[in-house]
C-alpha cells in the first residue's frame, strides 16, 4: 500500500480482502474537471490488490479498479470529455483535469466511531468522508492557487461525492450485530456525507452528484453467506434479501433528507442524487430488459459456492480455482460484490443521459 492511511502491518480479515476488490443550477459548459470520492466502486488505483483477471476487459492489466474494466466514474469522465481520474496518491500525476480520492473498503465514518462499539477487526484503511476531503483540500492549491482562484475553477467542475456507507454496515454486518443494530450506523452515513458536501461548497464546488448505496441484498456476496429457508424473504420479482435491502433503503432515505436539507441551505448549488440502488434493482428485476443474461445475481468471476450464484468465499475472483465466464457483458456482477464493466456503463449512462440523476449531467436546461 503506497498511502499512510493503510496499516500494512494489520492484514485484512479474508472476507475484507474480497469486499476490497431541486431548485439546481446545471452546467451547460464543458467540465473543467472532475473530481471524485468514496470506496471499492470507484477507486482508480489508491488502493491496489490483487492482479488479473481484474481489469481484463479494457486495460488488460490490474489498475486498483474492481471490476473486469471501467468504471461508473470512468464512463462519466468520458461522456463530459475529461481522462479518467488518476488516483490522488498517484506520483507525478497531472491533477489539472481532476483527481480521485476514492479509497477500496473506505467507510464514510472514521475508525473511532468503530472501535467505540467494539468493531475493530477488519478496519484497516482509515479513508473516512472527511479524510478524503482533507486530501482534497490539500491538493487543490496546487491545481487552482489562491483560494478564490480555487472557487473560479471548481464552479466549473463536477464533484461526485460517493458512493459511502457500504463498508459501514459491512463492519457491522460481518462484526455479528443484527440488521436493527447495524441499521443504527445510517443517521451518522448520512450526517458525514452530508458534511463532506458542505466542506466542498465551502471550497467552490456547486455542481455535486451523491450516489445511493446498492441494494446489499442483491449482491452475490450477500444472498450466498446468508441465505434463508424461507421463500418470502426473497422478493418475488427480483430474487433480492428483502431484509438486506431494508437496510440499503433506508440509508438511501436518510441521504435524500440530508441533500434536501442542504439544497433548500444553497440553493444555487447543484446537489443531485445518484439512484444506484434503483439500477441495481431493475438488473434484477429484468436482466433481458439491459442485456444481460437471466439470472443477474449470478456471479461472473468467481467459483462454485454453497448456493448457486458463483460465489466462493474460499476462491474469489482472483484466487485458484475461480474462474471467469466466457460472456462478461451479460453478466451484472463480476466479482460477487463489485459489478462488470457492461453494467457500469449502463450505470454511468442513466447518470448522464437520465433518468437516474435528474437532471441528468449531460442536461443543459435547469429544472
Amino acid at each position: 500500500m503506497r498511502n499512510r492511511m493503510v496499516n500494512p502491518a494489520m492484514k485484512p480479515p479474508f472476507f475484507l480482502l474480497f469486499l476490497l476488490c431541486s431548485s439546481h443550477l446545471v452546467s451547460s459548459q464543458r467540465y473543467n474537471a472532475l473530481f471524485n470520492f468514496g470506496d471499492s466502486l470507484s477507486d482508480t488505483g489508491n488502493v491496489v490488490l490483487g492482479g488479473l483477471p481484474y481489469g481484463m476487459t479494457y486495460f488488460g492489466h490490474h489498475t486498483g479498479r474492481c471490476s473486469d474494466g471501467r468504471l461508473v466514474i470512468d464512463f462519466i469522465a468520458e461522456g463530459i470529455g475529461l481522462p479518467h481520474l488518476p488516483p490522488n496518491t498517484a506520483k507525478n500525476a497531472n491533477f489539472n483535469k481532476g483527481a480521485n480520492f476514492a479509497f477500496i473498503a473506505a467507510p464514510a465514518l472514521p475508525f473511532d466511531f468503530y472501535h467505540e462499539r467494539g468493531l475493530s477487526k477488519g478496519l484497516w484503511v482509515n479513508a473516512s468522508v472527511h479524510e478524503q476531503v482533507d486530501r482534497f483540500e490539500k491538493l487543490l492549491p496546487s491545481i487552482c492557487g489562491s483560494p478564490q482562484d480555487c472557487k473560479d475553477f471548481l464552479s466549473k467542475s463536477l464533484v461526485v461525492v460517493g458512493e459511502f456507507g457500504g463498508n459501514d454496515y459491512s463492519t457491522g454486518i460481518f462484526g455479528g450485530w443484527p440488521l436493527t443494530k447495524v441499521s443504527s450506523f445510517a443517521p451518522h452515513v448520512a450526517r458525514a456525507v452530508a458534511e463532506g458536501i458542505e466542506r466542498l461548497i465551502g471550497l467552490g464546488a456547486v455542481d455535486l452528484i451523491v450516489p445511493s448505496v446498492l441494494p446489499t441484498g442483491c449482491l452475490p456476496l450477500y444472498l450466498t453467506l446468508y441465505s434463508a429457508k424461507d421463500a418470502a424473504e426473497y422478493g418475488s420479482r427480483s430474487g433480492c434479501l428483502r431484509r438486506l435491502n431494508t437496510l440499503s433503503w433506508y440509508h438511501n432515505a436518510g441521504l435524500r433528507r440530508q441533500i434536501d436539507r442542504l439544497q433548500k441551505k444553497y440553493p444555487s448549488v447543484a446537489i443531485r442524487y445518484a439512484d444506484m440502488y434503483a439500477q441495481i434493482f431493475d438488473f434484477a428485476i429484468d436482466p433481458l430488459k439491459y442485456g444481460f443474461k437471466a439470472g443477474a445475481l449470478r456471479t461472473c468471476c468467481g467459483a462454485p459456492g454453497m448456493h448457486s450464484y458463483n460465489f466462493n468465499l474460499h476462491a474469489k475472483c482472483d484466487q485458484n480455482g475461480s474462474t471467469v465466464c466466457s460472456d462478461i457483458s451479460a453478466h451484472v456482477s463480476w466479482d460477487g460484490l463489485h459489478m462488470t464493466e457492461a453494467a457500469h456503463r449502463i450505470i454511468a449512462q442513466g447518470w448522464l443521459n437520465g433518468p437516474y440523476v435528474n437532471p441528468p449531467i449531460l442536461s443543459s436546461s435547469s429544472s
